[in-house]
């Protein structure tokens, strides 16, 4: 599993039958900032997800990838690599908060990331 930023959609109208109608998002992994725990930095890589829970653009969530990624009744019988399966609402490390969904100004809430 790896926590990502939504950072944009993908529309594609050319694609095997068994992706219609999945919504294909693009994310960018992150990292806890190792030297203070002070935040999540972005790893300058992008993947292509299939959201399974509805988030938005600018939301934290955690993916999974490979054969996981096909585990989701949702996924099961998709060609497909890599999947968002939750929405993080906060990340704790040696004992500090890094992440708050809630604590974010501006940031959307989990409501509006679900939409």
């Amino acid at each position: 599993m790896f926590i990502a930023r939504v950072t944009g959609s993908l529309i594609s109208t050319h694609k095997v039958a068994s992706m219609r109608g999945q919504k294909l998002l693009l994310v960018e992994p992150l990292r806890v900032v190792e030297d203070d725990l002070s935040e999540l930095k972005p790893t300058g890589r992008s993947f292509v997800v299939v959201d399974t829970v509805g988030a938005g653009t600018g939301a934290i969530v955690f993916c999974v990838q490979g054969s996981s990624a096909r585990f989701t009744p949702e996924t099961r019988e998709l060609p497909i690599d890599a999947a968002i399966v939750g929405i993080i609402d906060s990340v704790s490390a040696h004992g500090k908060t890094v992440f708050d969904a809630n604590a974010r100004p501006g940031a959307p809430s989990q409501k509006e990331a679900e939409r």
